[in-house]
């Protein structure tokens, strides 16, 4: 058998292993991974590095599949090249429980480096991964040690570059000059609704060309030197890449390819049976690996077996070397964080004017920055709004790979996805800024982080009405309740500057998940800490600040960020009127979510259903913390363009409504005994 002969095998071997756990599944795409297997054959065989003994070595290439939709061609190579994922797993695709769900999951397969399905995504991660290694380089190679040395391949789709996201993440690419990322585009010019012409006719090469991409054509993908040539010119071109390749979807069905047929529902048997026929594929065994393409698949892992195995000799010797370097290298490898990290917590004295929380944000990220070397983010060209810079670094640039801070220039939704790709490259611990209200922009990117389980920070400044003039086209209502809504998104509203600062050690210090930090424009007192319980604890979510009068609490006000001092004021008012009052801050629904039912009912008593809550956002959703007979004083309709005194006055979040709801509900409490 000639070499030629055994590639066509193989790559038969990947699109039927597709097209056969899409038709017992019944469910899924076809189209993709049969028009494409021979890039990802001449992909993996040929150019990438990887190890499927340790898929989390961190100079591995990294290979992202955009189209997620396609997921059996990652399947299929996965399998074929050796990684933990059995045949029963490619048979049992789309099933309950299964290694193999019907879009690539990041941590439910091994090997997946992201997860995809929603366009756009998997593209950006990728942007974000490239910029990722190249600051890993620049931090941590040296002389005769490359301990970085590695490319991100992607395969993208036409959805893919449809997508408004992968426009903004390709023209930051293009100016930061990425130049280890290479994506092979699938030109197969179908889409869900029929040809590309439909929609989608512009020029994408000169598009890309624009931004600053290396771009060239393969104009058929059956050619596999003049992919591999092509693969091998992008790698060697300082710019990020974009190869063309003329695909057809659905390669050798009779009926279905090059029809968006084929692109996703199962292919029949009949259907099947002709492509096996038409291409030289026996008709049975179903999911058919030959010996000699299982072994053929093998020696790409033997590979990079070997590399990894001379790369881990060259660490031995960089330990040696550059020792303390090497040091911080495998902690933030580890996802450690720094015995000292604490002592950096800075603490900030009583104040009546106080200061805006997104300044005392500010103060505290330049806090730990300095402790902490993996810290590393930006803002959506609102740097001096969302007090974001750390001081004394200089941006991340073309010139200079070390920076820390990033410019992602108005590109919310991109800075989003691809600070996902950053915390997944791994061993840095990514940060984004922009408005709360904004946060729409991002929120698909946010969904993604929070299902992977991936520790991003966004830092939302202008968090409220109370940014006023600039009105209800920047006045955040409905975006905290809605955001609280994602699963494993941990939402931090902080009511002064020490709990600023303890919702950033909380963020920090959770590897579980992304954190929303929601932070003010305008000033509010810091707190006087001796006067009221510690800020630490924010940390618990919710916390009693303190109870006013020597008597059990008649009323408990609750509240969250810049509303936090209109509790104080009147619990004051209250308690000078002889009333007993509990003044609780409620910085994190998720952080007292998770905390004993016991402490739960420490703060929040069953038998005193006399609570009032107010923050300045919609009320949707605090139902839960004040009960049937509590009062929620909130914005549920858009805002105004005015000072924000005047707002809140005028939307009645004001220190004079909370007594008055407060007193209202006491007496009711006392006519009802």
């Amino acid at each position: 058998m000639t070499e030629s002969d055994l590639a066509d095998r193989s790559i038969n071997t990947i699109r039927f292993l597709a097209a056969d756990a899409v038709q017992k599944a019944q469910s899924g795409h076809p189209g993709l991974p049969m028009g494409v297997a021979p890039l990802a054959y001449v992909l993996w065989t040929r150019h990438m590095n990887f190890d499927p003994q340790d898929p989390k070595w961190p100079n591995r290439d990294r290979f992202i599949l955009s189209p997620g939709h396609g997921s059996m061609l990652l399947y299929a190579m996965l399998h074929l090249v050796g990684y933990d994922l059995p045949m029963e797993q490619i048979q049992r695709f789309r099933q309950w429980g299964s290694m193999t769900p019907g879009h690539p999951e990041y941590g439910e397969t091994p090997g997946v480096e992201t997860t995809t399905g929603p366009l756009g995504q998997g593209f950006t991660n990728g942007v974000g991964m490239a910029l990722a290694t190249e600051h890993m380089a620049a931090t941590y190679n040296r002389d005769q040690y490359p301990v970085v040395d590695h490319h991100v391949y992607a395969i993208v789709s036409d959805g893919d570059l449809m997508e408004g996201i992968s426009s903004e993440a390709a023209s930051l690419a293009g100016h930061l000059k990425l130049g280890r990322l290479v994506y092979l585009y699938d030109d197969n010019r179908i889409s869900i609704d029929g040809s590309t012409e439909l929609s989608f006719t512009e020029n994408r090469g000169a598009r890309f060309e624009a931004y600053g991409w290396h771009l060239s054509f393969v104009e058929d993908v059956l050619k596999l030197d003049e992919v591999d040539r092509a693969i091998a010119n992008a790698r060697a071109d300082p710019r990020p890449s974009l190869i063309v390749c003329r695909t057809h979807i659905g390669y050798g069905l009779p009926t279905k390819q090059d029809t968006a047929a084929a692109h996703g529902e199962p292919p029949g048997d009949e259907e099947l049976n002709g492509a096996k026929k038409k291409l030289g594929w026996p008709l049975e065994p179903r999911f058919l690996v030959p010996e000699d393409v299982r072994e053929h698949f093998a020696s790409s892992a033997e590979r990079g077996a070997e590399k990894r195995r001379i790369w881990t000799e060259m660490m031995d010797k960089y330990r040696s070397a550059h020792s303390q370097l090497a040091a911080t290298w495998d902690r933030v490898q580890a996802g450690k964080l720094p015995a000292d990290l604490e002592t950096r917590l800075p603490s900030f004295e009583p104040d009546e004017k106080g200061m805006a929380t997104r300044a005392s944000s500010g103060k505290v990220l330049n806090a730990f920055a300095q402790s902490l070397p993996e810290l590393i983010g930006g803002s959506a060209d609102l740097t001096g709004s969302n007090k974001t810079d750390i001081h004394g670094e200089q941006p991340f640039s073309r010139e200079n790979r070390k920076g820390r801070y990033i410019h992602f220039g108005v590109r919310e939704h991109a800075m989003g996805a691809m600070l996902n790709g950053m915390t997944l490259y791994g061993g840095l611990l990514p940060y984004g800024g922009t408005f709360l209200i904004f946060s729409d922009y991002v929120r698909p990117a946010i969904r993604l982080a929070a299902l992977m389980h991936q520790q991003v920070i966004y830092v939302f400044t202008h968090d409220s009405v109370g940014l006023g003039e600039d009105g209800p086209t920047h006045q955040p209502i409905e975006q905290l309740p809605s955001l609280r809504a994602i699963p494993n998104l941990m939402v931090m509203r902080p009511g002064d500057a020490n709990e600023a600062a303890y919702a950033w050690l909380a963020a920090i210090q959770r590897s579980t998940g992304p954190t929303a930090l929601a932070l003010s424009r305008q000033a509010v007192p810091t707190l006087d800490r001796e006067q009221y319980a510690s800020a630490a604890g924010t940390m618990r979510g919710a916390y009693v600040l303190a109870d006013l009068g020597d008597r059990p609490p008649e009323v408990i006000l609750l509240a969250s960020g810049t509303e936090l001092s209109l509790i104080v004021e009147a619990g004051a008012t209250l308690a000078a009127d002889g009333k007993t009052v509990r003044l609780v801050s409620f910085p994190s629904w998720e952080l007292f979510e998770e905390q004993s039912d016991e402490y739960r009912r420490e703060v929040l008593p069953a038998e005193i259903r006399a609570r009032v809550a107010i923050e300045a956002a919609s009320t949707f959703g605090w139902e839960r913390w004040v009960g049937e007979g509590g009062v929620v004083l909130g914005v549920n309709h858009f805002g105004a363009s005015a000072p924000y005194k005047e707002i809140y006055q005028n939307f009645g979040l004001t220190s004079q409504r909370i007594v008055e709801e407060a007193e209202r509900l006491i007496s009711s409490a006392a006519e009802e005994k």
